[in-house]
């Protein structure tokens, strides 16, 4: 008794662009001409080609992300810090906190300025109480605008609380891991503050 061999059914060819009914000539095959094959083939190599430049992204990431030191861990907390200030006190409709005047949010006019300088008091840099929107002007060429400052201050949080700020002597020590925390926290802020804005 002979066995006849079950006769291939019809694929659709796999190429959207074709999508044409074939028999295959292998069970593995799913294209319908060697044009279509060649198709195939270029996705597949550039599926590969994404892959692995995906996968040395993520290694160099990985290699920077080892190779930082606590300063830069210091200075992308800040900056994280400093974009929430920025964001909180636009969205607020603040006004400059120094000198009452509006702010210009269309390009890189508007500074965190912090209360009591990050270079006097480490100890509250990243204290929102103590760092607000600011012009630049103020903030760089008028050395923070103090006696300004501490008007706007006092109208926008309160006397008992800016006397805290000007009592606060603590003495904080950020790690690296702080510093990581207080940078990831302050990202997620922003994004929910923003999100929230514009929903």
């Amino acid at each position: 008794m002979s066995i006849t061999a079950k006769k291939p059914r019809p694929k659709k060819c796999r190429v959207e662009s074709c999508r044409a009914s074939f028999v295959p000539k292998a069970s593995f095959q799913t294209w319908c001409s060697p044009d279509c094959g060649v198709v195939i083939a270029r996705a597949k190599q550039e599926k590969q080609r994404k892959s692995f430049a995906q996968r040395e992204r993520r290694e160099i990431k990985v290699r920077k992300e080892k190779l930082k030191k606590r300063g830069d861990h210091m200075r992308e907390a800040q900056q994280a810090f400093n974009a929430y200030i920025r964001a909180r006190d636009q969205i607020a409709g603040h006004l400059c906190i120094s000198s009452g005047k509006p702010l210009d949010w269309s390009g890189n006019a508007v500074d965190a300025g912090h209360y009591r300088s990050v270079g006097s008091a480490p100890h509250l840099r990243f204290d929102e109480r103590n760092c607000h929107a600011q012009s630049k002007q103020d903030n760089r060429f008028l050395s923070g605008n103090a006696v300004d400052y501490r008007i706007g201050l006092t109208a926008r949080i309160g006397l008992e609380a800016v006397e805290a700020l000007e009592a606060d002597q603590s003495v904080r020590k950020y790690t690296i891991d702080d510093l990581k925390a207080i940078k990831a926290e302050y990202r997620a802020k922003t994004r929910e503050l923003k999100k929230g804005h514009a929903a």
